[in-house]
């Protein structure tokens, strides 16, 4: 299983976040949740409105803004 967290909204490029390793996948939920308390403001940067958390093909965290 691995958990990663997936662009919902915004102007963003899927290959640029790819490209700046912004779409990491993770082994365990809380590291997923570290990461994002890490990164989210240059996910911001990079034109991403809101990600949700997902765990394969089951989302386990709802759309969330990342505006602060």
């Amino acid at each position: 299983m691995s958990y990663q967290w997936r662009p919902v909204s915004g102007s963003y490029s899927l290959s640029n976040l790819e490209g700046h390793g912004l779409l990491p996948k993770f082994d365990e939920q809380t590291d997923a949740e570290q990461w994002l308390g890490l990164f989210w403001s240059d996910l911001l940067e990079e034109g991403v409105g809101e990600v949700s958390l997902w765990e394969e093909d089951r989302q386990v965290h709802p759309p969330m803004s990342l505006e602060p």
